[in-house]
C-alpha cells in the first residue's frame, strides 16, 4: 500500500474526528450520542468495556462522550498492534512450515574442544563417557553457537548442531575423533660415575 494513502487517510480520519468532537457538546454521555440511529454502528457505540466484572456496552453507560472517543482510540491501537503481532507469528509459522529445522549428533572422542559443520548452530554439549581414573567429569569452560570447551580433554562427548533445512548439508549423525596423545617417555635416571675410594692408612 502507497504511504502516500495511509497518511493522507489518517489525516483525514485525524481531521473527522476533531471536527466531530468538535459539534459534540461538552456534557454529552455515551447513551446520549448512541441513542441517534445514524450513530449506533459506530465503534463508541459497540464498545464493551468490563466494569465490577460484568461486560458493559459503553452505550448503556453514562459515560463522557470525549472520555469514550479516547478509550474507544485505546482499544483500537491494542487490536491493531495484537493483530500485527498476530500477522507476524503466522508469518514465521510459515517460514517454519516452508523450511524446517534439521539436527545432528557429532560424537566427539578424546578432545576438550566440540564443534559443528559449517552451516550448523552448536545448541548443547554434554560428556557422555569419563572415568573416575583421570578425575571423573571434566567442567564445561565454554559453549556457544560454534563451539563448546571443557577444561579438560575428556573421553566422549556429544554435541547437538541444528539449522534450517535450506542452509545446512545433509543432516549425518557422526564420530570425531580427536588426535591422539603422544606417549610421555619416562627419562631415565643419571648414570653417577663411580668413585674410588682413598686408601685407609693402618
Amino acid at each position: 500500500m502507497n504511504i502516500k494513502k495511509i497518511l493522507s487517510g489518517g489525516l483525514l480520519l485525524a481531521a473527522l474526528s476533531v471536527t466531530a468532537c468538535m459539534n459534540i457538546p461538552n456534557d454529552m454521555t455515551v447513551a446520549e450520542y448512541c441513542a441517534n440511529p445514524k450513530k449506533a454502528n459506530e465503534n463508541v457505540c459497540r464498545l464493551k468495556v468490563e466494569i465490577d466484572g460484568q461486560s458493559t456496552a459503553l452505550a448503556d453507560t453514562n459515560m463522557r462522550l470525549s472520555d469514550a472517543f479516547k478509550l474507544t482510540a485505546d482499544a483500537q491501537a491494542t487490536a491493531d498492534s495484537a493483530k500485527a503481532d498476530a500477522a507476524a507469528a503466522m508469518a514465521k509459522a510459515e517460514e517454519a512450515l516452508d523450511n524446517p529445522m534439521v539436527c545432528e549428533t557429532r560424537t566427539v572422542q578424546k578432545s576438550n574442544i566440540g564443534t559443528c559443520r559449517e552451516g550448523f548452530t552448536l545448541t548443547s554439549c554434554q560428556q557422555t563417557r569419563y572415568t573416575y581414573r583421570a578425575g571423573g567429569p571434566s567442567i564445561l569452560r565454554e559453549i556457544n553457537d560454534q563451539q563448546c570447551r571443557f577444561h579438560d580433554r575428556v573421553l566422549e562427548m556429544q554435541v547437538r548442531c541444528c539449522g534450517t533445512a535450506s542452509s545446512v548439508p545433509q543432516p549425518a549423525d557422526e564420530l570425531v575423533e580427536g588426535e591422539a596423545t603422544a606417549p610421555v617417555e619416562a627419562a631415565a635416571p643419571a648414570v653417577e660415575p663411580e668413585t674410588t675410594p682413598a686408601p685407609v692408612s693402618p
